[in-house]
């Protein structure tokens, strides 16, 4: 189960207890009148006495308690709190899986549910947990090692989240030396390295090594063409 739905979940039960306890503790509603019992107490000790319309009253007795209308507004702002905060765990946590089942459920007899492979790396990635996020991209690129678009993620989350160039190199460079990708997914790597090199690193020799490459490698190609046009405005040829 999911480490920050459970913390959320025991602090929403930490909320619904403060709620009870601070509701216990404004203690009961304000009595208008006494009771007979404590009349009879007041007789029996001589405190009772009548008012100017001959109403029996006991001799300096005030009401207690919380009046009806404020024990009232305190129970709904705390009922509006603990709501809130409520909905926000059920729709943060808990109304995505719901839908999913429900759509499961309604469309597998008839069809079909096309499975996205990373639909939980974007989910970890929606939640800012960035290193579970590439955990799951890593597992799609074991499963799926064609699939160029992982590696892609890993390196951007790095870059960008992380903000640990290093390892986004890395990630690209292990990615391109992992398997003979097709002549789109190895340019993009190697555009996307130069591009690392020449603004983040600001290495230019390296970025224009690469671009370099990427000319030798495709020749007669729009890969090539475009490098060679990034050469001429690097001023390296």
């Amino acid at each position: 189960m999911d480490r920050k739905f459970i913390i959320n979940l025991c602090i929403l039960v930490a909320l619904i207890c403060v709620a009870w306890l601070i509701m216990i503790g404004l203690g009961p509603i304000t009595q208008e009148v006494p009771t007979e019992q404590e009349l009879e107490l007041a007789r029996s000790e001589g405190r009772t006495v009548e008012d100017k319309y001959g109403e029996e009253k006991i001799e300096g007795w005030e009401p207690q308690g919380v009046s009806a209308g404020a024990k009232i507004l305190v129970a709904i702002v705390l009922i509006l709190v603990v709501a809130t905060y409520a909905a926000i765990v059920f729709g943060y946590f808990m109304l995505p899986n719901l839908v999913h089942r429900f759509t499961h459920m309604f469309y597998g007899s008839a069809e079909e549910v096309e499975i996205d492979p990373m639909h939980d790396a974007r989910a970890f990635l929606a939640r800012g947990d960035y290193e579970a996020a590439i955990a799951a991209y890593r597992a799609v690129a074991l499963a799926q090692p064609e699939n160029r678009f992982p590696w892609i993620e890993i390196a951007k989350i790095q870059h960008d989240k992380l903000e640990d160039l290093d390892a986004s190199i890395k990630t690209l460079r292990t990615a391109l030396e992992s398997r003979e990708w097709r002549v789109n997914d190895t340019a993009f790597f190697m555009f996307r390295l130069a591009e690392l090199y020449e603004v983040d690193k600001e290495n230019k020799p390296q970025s224009v090594s690469i671009l370099e490459q990427v000319v030798e490698l495709f020749p007669e190609t729009r890969h090539s063409a475009n490098a060679t046009h990034r050469l001429r405005e690097l001023g390296a040829i």
